[in-house]
């Protein structure tokens, strides 16, 4: 049975306090079992991948660069792309569900392209999304680790674990 895999989402040089969430959010994650893939790089990256390594989950990262040594060392699988900013599309397509922590430009690509796949979003200290824009897209905003990887639990049709 295939694992269900959520992608944490964000900014290379983010401030302490979204270091801080990626870390919950990745410990939150491991602890359900799930599998979390990120861009593999550093910041709202590493902590998230530090935090589910720490709590016993796989890590995996989808690197831009060609050369897998570029992962932050919690990851436990890297894939080198050698696409650059690209990637993005690859970690879409292969995340079932999204938190998005802070961020830049990049992570408001993902995003993007995450509910343009009708693929759930929990936002936490990240874009604010114009709600007149949005369709029925699956975006969700909230304040807390916890409530992010509840809220995508429930978004993914999973029961409370």
């Amino acid at each position: 049975m295939r694992r269900r895999v959520v992608a944490v989402i964000g900014a290379a040089a983010p401030a302490d306090e979204e270091r801080a969430l990626a870390l919950a959010v990745g410990r939150a994650i491991a602890a359900r079992g799930w599998v979390l893939v990120s861009g593999g790089l550093g910041g709202v990256m590493e902590a998230a991948s530090r935090g589910a390594a720490e709590a016993g989950g796989l890590v995996v990262g989808i690197v831009p660069q060609a050369d897998p040594s570029a992962c932050n060392p919690y990851v436990a699988l890297a894939i080198a792309t050698g696409m650059g900013d690209a990637r993005n599309a690859v970690i879409t397509n292969t995340a079932d569900g999204f938190v998005a922590v802070g961020g830049s430009f990049g992570t408001l690509s993902e995003i993007a392209y995450a509910l343009k796949r009708r693929k759930p979003v929990v936002g936490l200290s990240t874009w604010r999304l114009d709600q007149s824009r949005l369709r029925g897209e699956p975006w969700l905003e909230v304040d807390s680790p916890e409530r992010a990887v509840r809220a995508l639990a429930e978004a993914l049709g999973e029961a409370e674990g």
